[in-house]
């Protein structure tokens, strides 16, 4: 049976997964400042997720994605990237787009979005 993972946890997962292309090792304080949340609520986050084998944490305090948390975190990560873009070429503003995306990343079903995705790549084309 799937777990159920939470928008909260997606954000974490993405978040992560960010951090991850862009610095040598994520550590928590690192989400804590990315998102603007405090230590406490991330370490909390983070022992839930550890719990759902969605991250593990190295005795220095490293957090990595496991396999099943960075096929999460990749499929929000690419759900944020095409739908901001997309509201982009549609005339919303870079930081409305990017706003809206971080919301409806997380409801739009797995249909509604390849089929997005596909009309988005169909122009393209």
């Amino acid at each position: 049976m799937k777990n159920f993972i939470n928008e909260s946890s997606e954000n974490y997962l993405e978040t992560i997964l960010i951090l991850s292309k862009k610095l040598p090792v994520v550590r928590s304080v690192d989400i804590a400042n990315e998102l603007d949340f405090k230590k406490p609520s991330v370490s909390v986050a983070m022992k839930n997720l550890k719990e759902k084998n969605q991250i593990t944490v190295s005795e220095q305090g490293f957090i990595y994605l496991t396999e099943s948390g960075k096929e999460i975190a990749e499929m929000i990560y690419e759900r944020h990237l095409l739908i901001s873009s997309w509201l982009e070429k549609l005339g919303v503003p870079a930081e409305t787009a990017v706003q809206d995306a971080c919301k409806i990343e997380h409801v739009i079903s797995k249909e509604s979005f390849e089929a997005i995705k596909n009309y988005v790549h169909s122009l393209s084309e």
